[in-house]
């Protein structure tokens, strides 16, 4: 099954997020049937800041890495696109799609002096339709899942905002709407039922469960970068467990479990 076609099963598709070689293996073993980048997980992997701290050539170079270790398909998470015109868009898009990517996620905001901001709809829609036209005349497909940022930045208005953005998206050529930061199922069960897009929902504290969000009409989840942040939060407590116990029980006791 492509990965287009993952989008439109009753059941919805679980992406693992990854940031390295021996996660996208792991996802892979784990039966996954997909896997997407997290930029937040590579960015801290990096010591960079999340919102294209990390440069492109850098972004390439690790794909190139994924791909080999892992023959899922593969979503980039391209933030905001890393160019400053929609033609510098295609061209980092299309050098993605002949390395055997599946799919991109991009944004309609933007982090400028280490601050998140909202693009004006319009703007987003009009560069998306750029990109989708750039994209066709070079006969390359990509899944265009296409993130709106109204929940994670507390907009007003915010569930009628995400189902204006996510149709005007639709008319611009987005193959997936993605919502992070829903966590309500009435949000969510409107969302899915207003916008004609595959809905993509991203890993919350309040978030339901799987089948919940499957009765809801939720077509694709994200772990975003939680796995990671959890798994540097237990690598923190072991080492510090190491320095103060002046043994190495922590390693193996925490191996046990």
């Amino acid at each position: 099954m492509n990965f287009t076609a993952l989008h439109h099963q009753a059941e919805p598709l679980l992406m693992a997020n990854v940031w390295d070689a021996d996660s996208a293996r792991l996802a892979e073993q784990a039966g996954y049937a997909a896997i997407g980048t997290s930029s937040a997980a590579i960015a801290a992997m990096l010591g960079c800041e999340d919102g294209e701290g990390v440069g492109f050539d850098q972004l390439r170079q690790l794909i190139v890495r994924l791909r080999a270790a892992s023959r899922l398909p593969l979503s980039v998470d391209m933030e905001a696109g890393y160019g400053d015109s929609p033609a510098r868009i295609v061209a980092n898009l299309l050098d993605l799609a002949a390395l055997g990517v599946a799919g991109v996620n991009l944004e309609d905001s933007v982090v400028r002096q280490g601050q998140r901001r909202l693009l004006p709809a319009e703007d987003f829609a009009a560069t998306l339709a750029a990109v989708r036209a750039g994209m066709t005349q070079a006969g390359a497909a990509l899944f265009l899942n296409i993130r709106t940022d109204v929940f994670l930045l507390g907009a007003p208005d915010v569930r009628a905002q995400a189902i204006a953005r996510g149709r005007l998206y639709a008319e611009r050529g987005a193959d997936g709407l993605f919502v992070p930061g829903v966590v309500q199922e009435e949000d969510i069960r409107a969302i899915a039922e207003a916008v004609p897009l595959p809905l993509n929902v991203m890993c919350m504290p309040a978030l339901p469960d799987f089948a919940a969000l499957a009765r809801l009409g939720v077509k694709r989840i994200s772990m975003g970068n939680a796995v990671h942040e959890q798994l540097q939060r237990n690598l923190r407590n072991m080492l510090q467990n190491i320095r103060t116990q002046q043994s190495f029980q922590a390693v193996f006791t925490h191996a046990d479990h």
